[in-house]
């Protein structure tokens, strides 16, 4: 199953909605990253091997380019447009359900 990694743009009540849909989910309070920049988020999450979940477009597109750029591989990120929060777990729930924690790998997917 994928692991997700919530950054603190996201409601954390996204976590027991994900949770009950068989994700394991972090969130950055949960990491003790809260305040973090957006490169510690998302070099936290290349090395807990986690899928990264955001609704910072613009930087972490950019973030996602420098490592590919580099060639330093990662667990996959998620850019989720604003939504009601049951409605984003359904989205996020459907559209991960059909990856592997292989084949998300290095993607970079919108929601």
């Amino acid at each position: 199953m994928i692991s997700i990694y919530c950054d603190e743009d996201v409601d954390i009540l996204i976590k027991p909605l994900l949770e009950a849909k068989g994700f394991k989910v972090l969130t950055s309070r949960d990491e003790k990253m809260l305040g973090a920049s957006d490169i510690q988020q998302m070099n936290h999450t290349v090395q807990k091997e986690y899928v990264f979940l955001t609704h910072n477009r613009a930087d972490f597109e950019r973030l996602y380019l420098n490592l590919i750029n580099v060639g330093r591989d990662h667990s996959g990120v998620v850019l989720a447009a604003r939504r009601n929060v049951y409605e984003l777990s359904k989205r996020i729930s459907r559209v991960l359900s059909g990856y592997t924690e292989e084949s998300i790998k290095n993607q970079i997917l919108y929601v």
